[in-house]
């Protein structure tokens, strides 16, 4: 073993320590795999038993120049023997493939960290790509971590020689090195990832054979090396769970199978138009390959065909459903605009990003919160709601499509970046035992308009085109109560206040507001929705375990607000908003309840740290630490 590894063999393995949690980052050149490294110690900690959340940091630029820092692809874990609703602050242990990724995610971790580095990366002309004037390995800029140094990209030349693969093939493998020393440091079984692999490569055996050798090898080091002086390897007990069967899940897949199980609540076919555009892409993909499920999915030419073809499903009697995010939005306005207007049942999903414009495509906000409640030409009320982390996207979904269906009513469901990539653990339902909607189709002729109302929600009559005797009219021109064309000034008064009094009745039929923490009066509340809900869950809770008088409310129905939210604001003496803009929900609060809410806004294509939170916590409640 050459001394560049910087190791000494061991007579014996290295004690474990245990932690109750930690949060490890891998990050590297957007082609070193570091998202699939992440996805495979994801599935290999979860079925370890600990709870756990992600969050994948995408490079905005699709080919940025290898070697520098806009190119820079992280993938984050934080698992333990706790609930883990956020990815985690502070980070414990740093992967760092290349002098970039070096550069660009050193600042994340702790004082004392671990950082694992290839060196054999750190060419005179990476650090130049990198930024670097001088060699952080060489100089202090490790001195306050711990570093692990090995020449991983030789090492894993090494260890897939046999197999035959060209250099460049060779190491791509490195990743895999890597996840094998990983796997070693935290006691992870190898073998679901060598399953996997098997099954990846069954039809390029060199490559299956290669990127096993390179996880046994990076394994087989970490048993039989020597460390730095005081780095131990960890054990972390696993998490107690509610019984029953899990599998992990990211917030795309929940979207789309909650999508497909609300429509089969609801007795309905599934059909859904898109257009790809990140980060809601995924969203398609996954329901396109459940085609043996009846769902009818359209990748359309462009946004606003998207959205026509799923209000068109639903003129036709099929749930209509189409994903985007806020440039696609931005597009499909007037269409929804047609939906409101005829009153038809649509799920528009939203899974926000950093705009405006093209902005940062693959970075997280939640900045479209005034563009779904208000962005639409003239007085078009629908309903919006929004997840508030990946398993919950599920739910959301069902609730959407119940709300569209029941209401007849275009439904905007919220999401981000965030939440979309990122994966935890999830208790698999049973669909058989969850309560349905089923949809009622008008087939009755008698007295029959096509804009008559229920008398308990304002909805219209759903009628399936084809009905005999129910033939009717509906489009974008107002029209009255029969759905004649009209123009006269008195009904397009009365139909403007029925079509916001239909959406404004939703409140009587979701649960009212609860508090996700706390009591529901004191000093001050924080107040979110989306995704912001494990950093102010994790902050209140550790601020009320130091005897302070704070609560958290979090939000899934955004428009209309619940009915009783104004009177819990009021039980307040302060009102925080956290949100990842610059105070949307802040101005949507105050303008419906005159409540002097203050906003804390974070707009750097990063999720909200809990620390944060606690500290704008402490300085409204003029408690410092």
């Amino acid at each position: 073993m050459s001394s560049s590894t910087a190791v000494k063999l061991a007579s014996k393995k290295n004690a474990r320590r245990e932690l109750e949690s930690v949060v490890v980052r891998f990050a590297g050149d957007s082609g070193d795999g570091m998202q699939l490294t992440g996805g495979q110690f994801t599935l290999a900690t979860a079925l370890a038993g600990h709870d756990l959340a992600t969050y994948a940091d995408f490079p905005a630029e699709i080919r940025a120049p290898k070697g520098t820092s806009f190119g820079v692809s992280a993938f984050q874990i934080n698992f333990g023997s706790h609930i883990a609703s956020t990815s985690g602050d502070e980070v414990d242990v740093l992967v760092a493939m290349n002098p970039a990724a070096l550069m660009v995610e050193l600042k994340n971790l702790r004082s004392g960290g671990v950082v694992i580095v290839d060196t054999g990366s750190f060419s005179e002309r990476n650090l130049l790509k990198a930024g670097y004037e001088n060699d952080p390995l060489a100089d202090d800029t490790l001195d306050q971590y711990q570093p692990i140094k090995f020449d991983i990209s030789k090492l894993t030349l090494q260890a897939v020689k046999k197999s035959g693969l060209s250099k460049k093939e060779a190491v791509r493998c490195k990743n895999m090195w890597t996840l094998g020393l990983v796997y070693w440091m935290f006691g992870r079984d190898r073998q679901p990832t060598i399953d996997w692999l098997r099954q990846k490569f069954a039809a390029q055996p060199q490559l299956e054979e290669a990127n096993v050798a390179a996880l046994n090898a990076g394994h087989a080091l970490g048993e039989t090396a020597e460390m730095s002086e005081g780095f131990t390897a960890y054990t972390v007990q696993p998490a107690d769970v509610q019984p029953g069967l899990y599998r992990t899940v990211t917030g795309s897949e929940a979207l789309a199978w909650g999508l497909m199980t609300g429509a089969e609540l609801a007795g309905l076919s599934f059909e859904l138009g898109s257009y790809p555009i990140t980060p809601a892409s995924t969203i398609l993909h996954i329901l396109a390959d459940l085609k043996e499920y009846g769902i009818v999915t359209y990748q359309a030419e462009d946004e606003i065909a998207a959205v026509c073809f799923a209000i068109g499903a639903s003129y036709a009697g099929s749930m209509g459903v189409t994903v985007s995010s806020g440039p696609g939005m931005a597009l499909k306005s007037e269409a929804i605009g047609l939906a409101i207007s005829a009153e038809l049942p649509l799920v528009i999903v939203n899974v926000q990003r950093a705009g405006p414009s093209t902005g940062m495509p693959t970075k997280t906000e939640q900045s479209d919160l005034y563009q779904a409640v208000f962005g639409r030409n003239a007085d078009s009320p629908l309903a919006v709601i929004s997840a508030r982390s990946a398993s919950d996207c599920f739910e959301v979904a069902i609730e959407a499509i119940r709300i569209a269906t029941r209401f007849m009513t275009p439904v905007i469901l919220l999401a981000d970046g965030y939440i979309a990539n990122a994966a935890e653990p999830w208790r698999i339902p049973d669909v058989d035992k969850m309560p349905r909607f089923p949809v009622e189709f008008r087939t009755d002729a008698e007295n029959f308009t096509s804009f008559m109302r229920d008398e308990a929600t304002l909805a219209r009559p759903w009628v399936k085109p084809g009905t005999p005797g129910l033939e009717h009219r509906i489009g974008g021109l107002e029209k009255d109560d029969s759905g004649n064309i009209s123009y006269n000034p008195a009904n397009h008064q009365r139909m403007t206040e029925v079509r916001a009094a239909k959406i404004a009745g939703i409140a009587d039929d979701v649960p009212p507001q609860t508090m996700a923490k706390g009591k529901d009066s004191g000093r001050l509340a924080v107040v979110g929705w989306g995704s912001t809900y494990g950093p102010i869950n994790h902050a209140v809770s550790h601020l009320r375990a130091d005897g302070l008088d704070v609560s958290h409310i979090h939000l899934r129905y955004i428009w209309p607000l619940p009915r009783n939210l104004g009177d819990l604001l009021a039980g307040f003496e302060r009102v925080l908003v956290p949100e990842m803009n610059n105070g949307q929900l802040l101005t949507l609060l105050r303008s419906q309840y005159l409540v002097a809410a203050e906003g804390l806004n974070k707009v750097s294509g990063q999720p909200f740290k809990i620390t944060e939170i606690e500290a704008a916590i402490r300085e409204r409640l003029e408690i410092r630490k």
